[in-house]
C-alpha cells in the first residue's frame, strides 16, 4: 500500500477545482429521471390495471409491453429513439430522447410493483366496496389506491434511485448531465480515475438524500395507515 501514489488515483485538487463545472450537470440529471419517474408512475398504472384485467385484449398487450421494456437494455432504447428514428422522419432532442426512454423503460418495472401492490389489498375489501355500489374506478379511487400506495413506496423509491444512476446512460446521446460533464474534464485533464470517483460520489450523495426522503415518506404512510 505505501508504494500506491494516491494523487496518480485521486487528485483532490482538480476534483475540487472541476466539482462547480461537473455540477452543472446536475439539473439534467434530475430533470430526466424526476419527469421519467412521474411519467412512467402513470403509464405504469395503467400497465398494472390492465395486466391484472380479465379481458385478454388488455391484459396480453400489457404483458407484452412489460415483458419486451424489461428484457431490453434501456441503452439500445435510447440508442432507437436518437439514432434510429430519424430514418423514418421522427427527430428528437437528447434529453427528449432521454425521458421517452426511461419512462417507457421504468413503466414496466412500476407496473408490476404497482400490480403486487394492488393485489395485496383484501380481497374482502373490492367486496365490500362492490356490495355498497361502488364503480370500479371509484373503488380503485377511494380503497384499492390508497392502500396500495403505502405498499408501493419503498420498491418506486428504488425504482427512482435506478432512474439517477441509468440517467448517466443518457451521455451516450449527448445529454450534458454530470456524467456526460465529468467525461469532458477527464479527457481534458486525462485523469479518468479522478473524474469518475467524483462523480460517483455525487451520484452516492443524491441517492444518499432520496433515501432520506424514502424513509421520511415510509414513516408517514405508516401512521396514515394506524389512523
Amino acid at each position: 500500500m505505501s508504494d500506491i501514489q494516491w494523487g496518480h488515483i485521486f487528485d483532490i485538487q482538480l476534483a475540487i477545482e472541476s466539482l462547480p463545472y461537473v455540477l452543472q450537470g446536475i439539473w439534467y440529471t434530475l430533470f430526466i429521471s424526476l419527469i421519467s419517474m412521474v411519467i412512467g408512475l402513470a403509464i405504469g398504472l395503467l400497465l398494472a390495471i390492465a395486466r391484472a384485467s380479465d379481458r385478454f385484449w388488455l391484459r396480453w398487450p400489457a404483458r407484452m409491453y412489460i415483458s419486451f421494456m424489461r428484457g431490453v437494455p434501456i441503452l439500445i432504447i435510447l440508442f432507437l429513439l436518437y439514432f434510429g428514428f430519424p430514418f423514418v422522419g421522427v427527430e428528437f432532442q437528447a434529453v427528449t430522447a432521454a425521458i421517452i426512454g426511461f419512462s417507457l423503460n421504468s413503466a414496466a418495472y412500476m407496473a408490476e410493483i404497482n400490480r403486487a401492490a394492488i393485489s395485496a389489498v383484501p380481497r374482502g375489501q373490492w367486496e365490500s366496496a362492490r356490495s355498497l355500489g361502488f364503480s370500479y374506478w371509484m373503488m380503485m379511487r377511494r380503497i384499492v389506491l390508497p392502500q396500495a400506495s403505502r405498499i408501493a413506496v419503498p420498491p418506486l423509491t428504488n425504482v427512482l434511485l435506478d432512474l439517477i444512476k441509468a440517467s448517466s446512460l443518457a451521455a451516450m446521446i449527448t445529454v450534458p448531465e454530470i456524467f456526460q460533464m465529468s467525461r469532458i474534464v477527464a479527457g481534458r485533464e486525462m485523469d479518468y480515475m479522478t473524474m469518475f470517483i467524483l462523480v460517483a460520489l455525487i451520484y452516492w450523495g443524491i441517492c444518499s438524500i432520496m433515501t432520506v426522503l424514502q424513509n421520511y415518506l415510509e414513516k408517514r404512510f405508516e401512521k396514515y395507515g394506524e389512523i
